[in-house]
Formats: structure tokens, C-alpha cells, sequence
């Protein structure tokens, strides 16, 4: 069983940048796709971005696209979710979640991390 864990998060200014990392431990951590998903206080989680394992096909969010940018590192599964260009619209609590299924589909993902505070300021 694969089990993701989030880091990176914290306090930026509008219009900053920031790098979140997600270390999926496990033997066959390898093989899962991953995605990002985030929630704000009073809202439902959104979907942000996911890769493909194994041919590291993306989808990324029309709400963050051109902004952010995910991608992996195999040979330390390790996911990054880079973000740029942040709003304060991009405040939320950031989930990293592992599928072995479709890695564009939210309701897919089975297995999660804690997740990480990301805090923008004006």
C-alpha cells in the first residue's frame, strides 16, 4: 500500500510561488498515478492536477492552468505541484492522493496524505 506525504506548504505573498512535494512510500509506490486536490474553509475539495505513472501524461485544473504545473520523479517517487502567478483564491489545505486507476479522474483516488497548509497574502 502506497501512502503519500505532503510537504512544501506555507505562507506567500500574491503573486509568489511555491513547491509542493509528495513522497509516496511503498513497494509499488512507483506504479500509481498521483494527483493534487485542495480545500478551502466552507468549500468542497477540487481537483487540482494528476500524472500518469507511466507515461507522465498530466491533467491540470482550467482554474490553476498556466499557473501550475505538476510533474514526478520516478526514481524518488516524488511528486511536485509547482505554483506560480499565486491568488489568494489558491488558499487551501493541499492533498496529495495516489490511484492505481485513471490518473484524470477525481473520484479515482483512493489513498491520501494529511495534507499541507498553503497560506497566500495580499
Amino acid at each position: 500500500q502506497v501512502q503519500p506525504a505532503e510537504s512544501g506548504g506555507g505562507l506567500v505573498q500574491a503573486g509568489g510561488s511555491l513547491r509542493l512535494s509528495c513522497a509516496a512510500s511503498g513497494r509499488t509506490s512507483s506504479t500509481y498515478s498521483m494527483g493534487w486536490f485542495r480545500q478551502a474553509p466552507g468549500k468542497e475539495r477540487e481537483f487540482v492536477s494528476g500524472i500518469n505513472w507511466s507515461d507522465g501524461k498530466t491533467y491540470v485544473a482550467d482554474s490553476v492552468k498556466d499557473r501550475f504545473t505538476i510533474s514526478r520523479d520516478n526514481a524518488v517517487n516524488t511528486v511536485y505541484l509547482q505554483m506560480n502567478s499565486l491568488q489568494l483564491a489558491d488558499a487551501a489545505v493541499y492533498y496529495c492522493a495516489a490511484t492505481q486507476g485513471s490518473y484524470d479522474n477525481p473520484f479515482n483516488y483512493r489513498v491520501w496524505g494529511q495534507g499541507t497548509q498553503v497560506t497566500v497574502s495580499s
